[in-house]
């Protein structure tokens, strides 16, 4: 395992992070328990994975992660987020000054920690200005409640505007969108900011796991986040996870380590979030951080 120095800040992030949505219980995405999640930590530290990516949003997320990490929280870097707040069915945008402090404490709370290592704005709030958002994280960091800053979900445009204190921009990237998020990599380098990737597996579709079009029920997150597993959606992709299979047995490693091998081969991408159920997919995707691939295989891998 590699690792990516988040400057000024001491941290240092593996370049495979461990993604927490799948430990929430409200997005119908998994019900994992507290032993299953504490498995999963140790099948990451085992790998080399060092930190782990949650948010307040992600319903039993926190807590669960809070639980399993007694006793060993210097044993990770623990990022998570502010700005998401359900209501009702919906979920709504707000970084106002008292949500983020409110959800900063619930947050340090359900993680039992007197400090988050990596605290995100998890989307932009059109009602609040972004500068004025950061301000309030600053004075955070300021206090000792957490030690660097990120912004997720945002353009370009966004980026070029943040101030220089911004230590990483989280962003969506795969092999599923390959041209999506290159241009606000190419910001990030310029900027001299972290790259985070999300949604390297696209919910799992790229690991090989679904080889029919699932049943999921109506609730599961799965069915209009990534979009991919659905018809028409569902069928285009074929082609895509045929390459994959192909080239990961060529290169005697999974399907799920050749899409994280491909998002990390690209110059300013400091790490990539992938989720995990069990250890066996944590050791399938930490297999990416040792895999190479030449501009041949990236090309045939994206269909050029």
């Amino acid at each position: 395992m590699n690792y990516y120095h988040l400057k000024n800040t001491g941290l240092h992030l593996s370049v495979v992070g461990l993604g927490a949505w799948p430990f929430s219980s409200g997005y119908d995405w998994s019900n994992i328990d507290a032993p299953d999640v504490a498995s999963v930590l140790s099948a990451a530290r085992e790998s080399g994975i060092n930190w782990i990516d949650t948010a307040p949003i992600y319903e039993e997320s926190e807590k669960r992660l809070g639980a399993a990490l007694k006793g060993r929280r210097e044993q990770f870097v623990l990022a998570t987020k502010c700005g998401l707040v359900k209501n009702g069915a919906w979920t709504d945008h707000d970084l106002h000054p008292a949500t983020l402090q409110k959800q900063l404490e619930n947050s340090l709370r359900a993680l039992r920690t007197d400090v988050i290592d990596l605290y995100q704005i998890h989307y932009p709030d059109p009602t609040v200005a972004l500068e004025d958002a950061l301000a309030v994280l600053f004075r955070f960091r300021e206090q000792g409640k957490i030690r660097a800053i990120g912004v997720c979900n945002i353009t370009e445009q966004q980026l070029l505007a943040l101030p220089a204190e911004v230590d990483s921009v989280q962003q969506e990237f795969s092999l599923i969108h390959a041209q999506k998020g290159k241009k606000l990599l190419d910001a990030c380098q310029k900027k001299q900011i972290a790259f985070l990737g999300y949604g390297t597996l696209g919910g799992g579709i790229l690991s090989g796991k679904y080889k029919q079009e699932p049943n999921f029920r109506r609730a599961d997150a799965r069915n209009y986040f990534y979009k991919c597993y659905r018809g028409e959606s569902f069928d285009k992709l074929q082609p895509l996870l045929a390459r994959v299979s192909q080239l990961a047995q060529q290169k005697r490693t999974s399907m799920a380590g050749l899409s994280v091998a491909w998002a990390l081969s690209y110059p300013g991408v400091s790490s990539v979030l992938v989720g995990a159920k069990t250890t066996a997919q944590v050791l399938q995707n930490a297999q990416g951080a040792v895999v190479h691939l030449n501009e041949e295989e990236k090309a045939y891998l994206e269909g050029l």
